[in-house]
C-alpha cells in the first residue's frame, strides 16, 4: 500500500525561472541516470532478495528515490512556468508538450525499461546501484555548475548528497555479506586463470595493486611464432608455460 504525502521531501523554491535549464533537469526525471530510473530499479530488486534487511532497505531507498522524482518534475514545472515568455529555440520541447516535466531526457529521448538495471543476484545488482548513484550524482553536478538560482542549488545539492548516502549504504550492505571486495559470485568456480594478468598495452607500463600481489603478471604475453595470444585455456601447454615465466 502507498500513502502519497503533498509535500516535497525538501522544499522547492525556484526564484529565477529558466525553460532551458528546465530541458536540462529533464535529464534527472526520463534520462537514463535520472530519479525514475533509480526508483523502479531498486523497488524491482527488492522482490529478488531473500535478506530481509537488505530488501527492507532497497524499499526505502526506492521510496526516497520516488520522492525525488517529485522534487525533480517540481523544479522542472516551476522553471517552466513562464514558458510563454522564452524564445522557442532556448527550450523547444516544453514549446511543443506544454510545461512540466515529461518522461523524456535533456536531448528529447523517451525514457525507456532498458535503463534499468537489475539481475536477480543481489550482489550483482548491489554494484550495479553503486555505479548508478555515481552516475546520478555526476549528472547533478553538472547540472549545478549550470545554475544561477540559489533555492534550485540547494534542492540539487540535496539530491547529489543523497546519492552519496545510498551509494554508501550499497556499499555496507555489500560488505555485510563479506561481498565488497570480493568479485567472485555465483556458484560456478572459475578456471585456473583467475589470478593471471597479462600486459597487453606495451609501451609506458605502470604496475598497481591491479597486477601485483596475489596476480601473476605476464609481461610479453606472446605464443610461439610471435602470434596474437592464444584464447585462454588451463589446459594448454604453450599457456602454462606463459605463467610460468
Amino acid at each position: 500500500m502507498f500513502s502519497h504525502v503533498k509535500e516535497t521531501i525538501m522544499p522547492v523554491d525556484v526564484r529565477e525561472p529558466d525553460a532551458k535549464f528546465g530541458q536540462y533537469l529533464l535529464e534527472q526525471f526520463g534520462g537514463a541516470t535520472g530519479e525514475l530510473t533509480a526508483a523502479l530499479q531498486y523497488w524491482v530488486q527488492s522482490f529478488h532478495v531473500e535478506n530481509a534487511s537488505i530488501r527492507d532497505m532497497l524499499q526505502d531507498i526506492a521510496m526516497e528515490e520516488f520522492s525525488h522524482l517529485e522534487m525533480v518534475g517540481k523544479l522542472i514545472a516551476q522553471h517552466t512556468s513562464k514558458i510563454d515568455q522564452t524564445k522557442v529555440y532556448e527550450a523547444p520541447l516544453f514549446a511543443m508538450k506544454g510545461i512540466g516535466p515529461h518522461f523524456l531526457d535533456s536531448q528529447g529521448t523517451a525514457w525507456t525499461a532498458a535503463y534499468v538495471n537489475e539481475g536477480g543476484n543481489v550482489v550483482r545488482d548491489l554494484r550495479a546501484n553503486i555505479a548508478s548513484e555515481a552516475g546520478a550524482r555526476q549528472t547533478y553536478e553538472a547540472l549545478i555548475k549550470h545554475c544561477r538560482d540559489e533555492g534550485t542549488k540547494r534542492a540539487l545539492t540535496h539530491l547529489l548528497t543523497r546519492e552519496i548516502t545510498h551509494a554508501d549504504m550499497f556499499m555496507k550492505a555489500l560488505d555485510s555479506m563479506g561481498r565488497l571486495t570480493d568479485p567472485f559470485f555465483g556458484t560456478i568456480q572459475p578456471d585456473d586463470t583467475v589470478n593471471i594478468v597479462f600486459n597487453l598495452s606495451h609501451g609506458d607500463d605502470h604496475r598497481g595493486p591491479w597486477n601485483q600481489g596475489s596476480f601473476r603478471y605476464i609481461d610479453h604475453p606472446r605464443p610461439e611464432g610471435g602470434m596474437p595470444p592464444a584464447p585462454i585455456n588451463p589446459d594448454d601447454e604453450k599457456i602454462t608455460r606463459l605463467a610460468a615465466e
